[in-house]
């Protein structure tokens, strides 16, 4: 029921139990002593990132979550039960900030990463902590402290290994539809994609791809025009960004729109240029031999090279497709010796 990236809800954690005053009342003990129990703590809310959640979709029908309080302390040295946690799953992704302040607080990007967000309320004391042996009678019990409670905003950053970037109507959609088993919305109008849409693309001999369609960039998306951040965001977790041109434009259109991404992207996060970039040439099917060479030459002397392709006819897209599964495969032998190296210091 739609895609939901951006969420704020409210936590609250459990109150801890109030401490009992109570006395032993024993047959032929007149004046026994003080047995009153303790409060139980109050439970925790607790943030998990869960494999199985792909949107905050569920936040659209619950905004409070609350864990239990803790029991009250009984007679005979009873102490109350600690309150049960709560525990709220969320993506993989997933940045937890505080909503008042915008601080964030946790980055929750591998499955099982979990975070207190609330922490419950402690017991209370009973009377019988406080038996001394001047004061053998107390009639002194502490309440529970309260759980925290705080509102929280959650921002889900989509994990993908590509990004597929372009202005709107460059071909996105179609082009996942054809790499993956994904069936996005296609149609000859912008903005057809309004959600990131995922797909996961089959390489031989590798792990699989998961290739992310980012709703159409406009120039100053980075202002927040268009769908503006709600895009850009979601390009900063992925590994390679590939910029979808329509070349199906006159002149020096398709140079044109790969500049005005190149700049969106800079204005938002100067370390997205660091990223491993391919520049795809889409609807070639709509040009002749000699109108493509003039658009890969006009990139060329721009130091850019390119790949064309027609998603719509499938041409081009064998050879795209070992280029991902080649950089994807460079990308991640970097990480393992990267990683080897880290656990051997």
């Amino acid at each position: 029921m739609g895609f939901v990236d951006e969420v704020k809800f409210f936590v609250k954690a459990g109150d801890g139990g109030n401490g009992c005053v109570s006395f032993r009342r024993e047959k032929f003990v007149p004046k026994g002593g003080p047995n009153g129990g303790d409060g139980g703590r109050g439970g925790s809310v607790f943030i998990e990132a869960d494999s199985r959640k792909h949107s905050l979709i569920d936040f659209r029908y619950r905004s409070h979550f609350k864990a239990e309080r803790g029991g009250n302390g009984q007679g005979s040295d009873k102490h109350g039960r600690g309150g049960q946690d709560t525990v709220i799953y969320v993506p993989p992704g997933s940045v937890i900030k505080d909503a008042e302040t915008g601080k964030p607080l946790a980055d929750l990007t591998q499955p099982g990463q979990r975070i207190a967000a609330a922490q419950g309320g402690k017991g209370g004391f009973g009377n019988a902590r406080f038996a001394t042996s001047t004061n053998r009678a107390p009639r002194k019990a502490t309440p529970g402290t309260p759980g925290e409670e705080f509102w929280l905003k959650i921002e889900l950053k989509l994990l993908a290994d590509v990004g597929l970037i372009g202005l709107p109507n460059a071909g996105k959609s179609t082009l996942l539809s054809k790499l993956s088993a994904a069936n996005p919305k296609v149609a000859p109008y912008p903005f057809t994609t309004l959600t990131p849409q995922l797909g996961v693309l089959h390489l031989k001999f590798m792990a699989p791809c998961i290739i992310a369609d980012i709703p159409g960039l406009i120039e100053g998306a980075s202002e927040g025009v268009g769908l503006g951040h709600q895009f850009l965001r979601h390009v900063e977790r992925t590994s390679i960004l590939l910029h979808v041109i329509d070349a199906a434009t006159e002149g020096e259109q398709p140079l044109q729109d790969y500049y005005v991404l190149a700049k969106e992207l800079a204005a938002y996060n100067k370390t997205l240029l660091d990223r491993t970039h391919l520049v795809a040439l889409n609807k070639i099917d709509c040009l002749d031999e000699d109108r493509l060479e003039e658009i890969q030459a006009l990139f060329k002397k721009n130091g850019i090279h390119t790949l064309a392709f027609s998603a719509k006819e499938n041409r081009g897209l064998k050879q795209l497709k070992k280029l991902i599964g080649d950089l994807l495969e460079e990308q991640r032998e970097a990480e393992a010796t990267d990683a080897e190296e880290n656990n051997e210091l």
